[in-house]
C-alpha cells in the first residue's frame, strides 16, 4: 500500500483509518486510494484563506489523469485508476468537486434544504463510492448516501468551532431563531436546545442508514458499523454537553475504535452462527 496515501489517511481521521483497519487488505487499500482523494481537495477549500489557484490547478490536473494525460500526482492516478475498476459514475466525482468548490464562495446555510443539497456532493456519493467499492447491491445506495449524509451531518455538529474559524455554518441558520439564538458562540440554553434539535435530525438519519446494513457482507459490515457506532458515541458525548462543541472537537480515541471493531467481529459472527442454528435468515 502506498505510504503517501496512507499517511492522508491516518492524519485525516482516526474514525474512518482505524476503523479501516478492519477491512480485508485489498478493500483497505481501496479504502485508502478513495480517502486521499476527497481529503486533498477538502484541505485545499478548508485552508486558512482557501488555496483557491490550488483547487482549481488539482481539479484541471484530475481531468487530464482521467482523460489518459498521466500528471505525475500519485493521488489523482490512484484514484482514476480506481474510479475505472470499480466503475464509479463521472457524475458522482463533478459532484463532490463541485460541493467542494461550493466551500470557496458559500459560506452559510440558510435551510436544511441548503445543507442536503451541498452533503449529496459532499458526503452522499461518497457513500456510493464505497457502495461500488464493496460491490454491493444497487438496491442499498439509498442507504449508502443516508450513512454518508447522517455521518456528514454530525460533522458539522461536531465541528462548530473550526467551522466559525473558517467563516462557515452548514447548520440551518433558519433554525436558530425557534430558539432564540443568533450565534452559535455563545452558551445559553437556546444553543443547548438548538444543538440537540440537530442531533436528533443526525439520528434520525443514522437509523434509517442502518437499515441498509442487512446489504452488507459480515466481513464488511464490522468496519462500517464500528465507524457508525463511533460517531453515535460522539453524538452521545455532545447531547450530554452541547457547549463543548465551541471549545473542543470531539472524537474517540484509537484504542477505543478497535476495542469497538472487536467487539463488533464478535458480535457479527455469532450472530451469524445463532442464526444458522435457528434456522433464521443471514
Amino acid at each position: 500500500m502506498n505510504e503517501y496515501l496512507l499517511k492522508i489517511f491516518r492524519k485525516g481521521s482516526v474514525t474512518y483509518y482505524n476503523s479501516s483497519l478492519l477491512f480485508p487488505r485489498k478493500i483497505r487499500e481501496d479504502v485508502t486510494k478513495l480517502y486521499a482523494f476527497v481529503r486533498v481537495f477538502d484541505d485545499l477549500v478548508d485552508s486558512i484563506p482557501p488555496k483557491v489557484d490550488e483547487f482549481y490547478k488539482l481539479r484541471r490536473m484530475y481531468e487530464k489523469e482521467r482523460d489518459g494525460i498521466k500528471t505525475g500526482n500519485l493521488v489523482l492516478s490512484n484514484f482514476v485508476e480506481l474510479q475505472e475498476r470499480k466503475s464509479f459514475r463521472e457524475e458522482w466525482v463533478e459532484s463532490f468537486l463541485d460541493s467542494m468548490e461550493s466551500d470557496i464562495y458559500k459560506h452559510y446555510y440558510y435551510t436544511i434544504d441548503e445543507t442536503l443539497k451541498y452533503m449529496y456532493g459532499s458526503a452522499e456519493v461518497v457513500g456510493l463510492f464505497m457502495l461500488k467499492i464493496l460491490d454491493l447491491p444497487e438496491e442499498s445506495s439509498k442507504y449508502a448516501m443516508l450513512l454518508g449524509r447522517s455521518m456528514q451531518y454530525l460533522n458539522f455538529i461536531r465541528d462548530v468551532k473550526e467551522d466559525l474559524q473558517l467563516g462557515r455554518q452548514y447548520l440551518p441558520i433558519s433554525e436558530m431563531e425557534k430558539f432564540g439564538i443568533k450565534t452559535l458562540e455563545e452558551c445559553n440554553q437556546g444553543f443547548k436546545e438548538y444543538i440537540r434539535f440537530q442531533i436528533k435530525r443526525y439520528f434520525e438519519f443514522q437509523s434509517n442508514a442502518e437499515k441498509g446494513f442487512k446489504y452488507i457482507p459480515p466481513r464488511f459490515l464490522i468496519p462500517i458499523k464500528t465507524a457508525s457506532d463511533m460517531y453515535k458515541w460522539t453524538a452521545s458525548v455532545i447531547w450530554r454537553n452541547p457547549c463543548i462543541v465551541q471549545h473542543l472537537k470531539v472524537r474517540p480515541r484509537r484504542e477505543k475504535v478497535l476495542l469497538v471493531g472487536v467487539k463488533n467481529g464478535i458480535g457479527v459472527y455469532l450472530w451469524r452462527l445463532l442464526s444458522f442454528f435457528l434456522g433464521l435468515p443471514i
